[in-house]
């Protein structure tokens, strides 16, 4: 699990570049199968919880507030890696996925193929 301390974990989200009302998107990908798991955002704040505990903790532009992936669900994602992209706009989470990423019970969000929509259309 991938920990920080508070100082470098800060350091770490003030290079980054805030552009979507002050977020940044964040990839999750699982790190043993490289499945993507989900897309969401992230503001400063869930950056350093997340880079500080090891846990990842997201912006909900639904409810406006910040969240621990799993705390209600049980689900939680332990970060093994964190990389910021060439524009420091968006980030790609290596994570152990405890449990299902997506609140519809799947494994991973992307489960809608539309490939299986067309064949069966």
């Amino acid at each position: 699990m991938l920990k920080l301390s508070r100082r470098v974990a800060e350091e770490v989200a003030d290079k980054l570049s805030y552009r979507h009302n002050g977020l940044v998107i964040a990839v999750a990908q699982d790190a043993d199968s490289n499945t993507v798991l989900m897309v969401a955002f992230m503001n400063r704040e869930a950056v350093v919880k997340t880079l500080t505990t090891g846990l990842v903790h997201y912006w909900s532009t639904t409810r406006n507030e910040l969240w621990l992936k799993g705390e209600r669900s049980g689900n939680f994602q332990e970060v093994v890696d964190f990389i910021v992209d060439c524009d420091g706009d968006s980030v790609l989470l290596k994570v152990r996925q405890h449990g299902v990423a997506c609140h519809k019970g799947f494994f991973s969000c992307f489960h809608n193929r539309v490939n299986d929509k067309l064949e069966s259309g």
